[in-house]
């Protein structure tokens, strides 16, 4: 059974999707003025840059967006000063701006409209000539734009992709007139957000069951399902408790991927590590020592590894090269089972992915197209401590983690007094603007008691017994109703 959990708090969205229990994709959307991906813009162009076939553009956001200037993207003659309608197709980081095009694409389920040509194309997918000739002579397609027919459509009623057709051409004409209206850059069209681009491109209707914890979200994902398109498909929509993912146990395993270690069920384990340049993934046999032969090991060990490391890559949204370190392998029947098993995991990966085989010191390259930021440029932030030398967990996130304990532990159970351990590196945030943070994890109507440990990120314990108060009565750092 599919299911989607969407849990949104004041600065940040994050949505998990489930298959029989299992976590298969994990998303992350801010709510700041970051541009984002699909999001149309109205720019205009602040320098043309031709030794780097580049052109930077203001788009209303503090880093300047670039877009690569040829003729082959007919837009070789762009001069200074130019407005342009440019879309996002990679998002910036922390040293760059976002990337941009000039070829517009607003998608749809079932097909995208699209600026690049006045064509009907078609996704690489679908292969059927028979379909592709009934759609060319019964498509009714605007005269000045293009289609791309997507996967779906293979198996939507043409009455279906016109009805959409229409829709998205009346989304186009909003975007043109918005840029011909607006003479300062910024947004014109924002694609629905994270929450649109997964129910559009990520999820199955059939069969699944979405829960929120937010109404604009629930009325907007129920008007989305409700849709003439889409009102014989089969979901259900749940609207419950604030922090969803502490309530259905999904918030346990998100914490397993702030670990660069993940252990296998044979025993072995692989390490991700981040450099400058490229993910690097290591793969080693741990306990998986029994009475097999090393060539065995090694393969028993590959294999499963290779599934993992694709779960792992998508669930953190590894992007550029990834280079894996897998167990020496003799046998080459071996390396193309587990590049198999690797190619597998990608199979509907929606980031435009290749894996290269084996090379002669067994190591295996990736590269997958950045689209999102990844999980670790969400959740991590330079370590004050160190100079800004480490990386930690981002203080804003840590909160919403403790908020989200605190509301799990307090709800209904009449409990007054927590105990919050949180780890030594962050004293320095937490005392210099105490009350901040009492608000930050809202807990104004509960005794906070307040230690650190260098061995653990945070936990919250309630406490029940006048035992556990009075022995921690030092650390009494706020008591309801009081000031500090």
């Amino acid at each position: 059974m599919k299911e989607m959990f969407v849990e949104r708090h004041e600065d940040l969205l994050r949505i998990v999707i489930r298959n029989d229990g299992v976590i298969e994709e994990y998303f992350m959307e801010e709510d700041s003025c970051v541009p984002c991906y699909g999001e149309i813009y109205l720019g205009i162009v602040k320098n043309v840059v031709p030794s780097i076939g580049c052109a930077f553009i203001d788009i209303g956001y503090e880093k300047n967006a670039y877009i690569y200037v040829d003729e082959k993207f007919n837009n070789g003659n762009l001069k200074k000063g130019d407005s342009i309608i440019v879309q996002i197709v990679k998002e910036g980081s922390y040293d760059k701006g976002p990337r941009v095009t000039g070829d517009i694409s607003i998608p749809g389920v079932y097909s995208a409209l699209i600026t690049s040509n006045t064509m009907v194309n078609f996704s690489k997918k679908i292969t059927d000539r028979d379909f592709k000739e009934y759609i060319i002579h019964n498509i009714k397609k605007p005269k000045d734009t293009g289609v791309m027919l997507r996967t779906a459509a293979g198996n939507a009623k043409i009455e279906d992709i016109n009805n959409e057709m229409k829709k998205l051409y009346i989304l186009y004409n909003d975007v043109i007139m918005k840029a011909n209206y607006n003479t300062k850059s910024g947004i014109l069209f924002n694609n629905g957000g994270i929450i649109g681009k997964i129910l559009r491109d990520r999820v199955s209707f059939y069969n699944l069951s979405v829960y929120l914890n937010d109404e604009k979200d629930y009325i907007s994902i129920k008007n989305f399902l409700e849709d003439s398109l889409y009102n014989e498909m089969e979901s259900k929509i749940f609207i419950g408790k604030p922090n969803l993912f502490e309530h259905y146990g999904i918030e346990n395993e998100l914490l397993k991927l702030l670990n660069d270690r993940i252990y296998l069920k044979c025993g072995g384990y692989i390490v991700i590590n981040k450099t400058e340049a490229m993910y690097v993934i290591d793969v080693n046999s741990g306990k998986n020592i029994k009475n097999y032969t090393k060539e065995r090991t090694a393969y028993n060990t590959n294999y499963e590894a290779a599934e993992e490391i694709a779960r792992q890559i998508r669930l953190r949204n590894l992007s550029g090269i990834i280079v894996v370190d897998f167990i020496d392998m003799k046998d080459e029947l071996n390396k193309c089972k587990v590049i198999d098993k690797l190619k597998n995991g990608f199979c509907d990966d929606k980031n435009k992915t290749a894996v290269y085989p084996f090379t002669e010191l067994n190591l295996v390259q990736i590269a997958r197209k950045r689209v999102n930021r990844s999980l670790y440029e969400y959740i991590y932030e330079n370590c004050d401590v160190c100079s800004g030398k480490g990386k930690r967990l981002k203080f804003s996130y840590l909160c919403m983690l403790i908020r989200n304990k605190i509301e799990e532990r307090v709800c209904g159970n009449n409990i007054k007094n927590i105990h919050i351990t949180l780890n030594t590196i962050y004293e320095r945030s937490v005392e210099s603007n105490m009350l901040q943070f009492i608000r930050n994890i809202n807990a104004l109507c509960l005794n906070i008691y307040l230690t650190y440990d260098s061995k653990l990120y945070y936990k919250v314990e309630p406490l029940i017994f006048s035992s556990q108060i009075n022995a921690l009565s030092d650390f009494n750092v706020y008591t309801s109703n009081h000031s500090i």
